[in-house]
């Protein structure tokens, strides 16, 4: 049986999470402790911080990853066309400036 049609361990938005929750690397070695110990530490400080709301979490998301994978002008296009707000100067500065 194949296993061509099952994702890669290493793509997907799950795949990091995943791959820490078992504290192995993708290349198969252990995560060090202190590694996961703080990782935890920062994570749990986030879990209790009060959001501002659903909406402004995912346009911080979809810029900080979009801005990975689309070009400047298209993905405040693309913002702009789905009722967010367009980039910010210091967004554009940040994510485009090495571009």
């Amino acid at each position: 049986m194949s296993t061509d049609s099952q994702p890669s361990p290493t793509a997907g938005a799950d795949a990091v999470d995943e791959a820490i929750a078992r504290g192995i690397d993708f290349d198969g070695s252990p995560i060090p402790q202190a590694k996961l110990d703080l990782y935890s530490r920062v994570m749990g400080l986030e879990a209790g911080r009060q959001r501002s709301g659903v909406s402004n979490t995912m346009r911080s998301r979809i810029v900080r990853i979009g801005a990975k994978h689309i070009p400047q002008e298209e993905l405040n296009q693309m913002l702009i066309a789905a009722d967010f707000a367009p980039l910010k100067d210091k967004e554009i500065a940040f994510f485009y400036s090495g571009k």
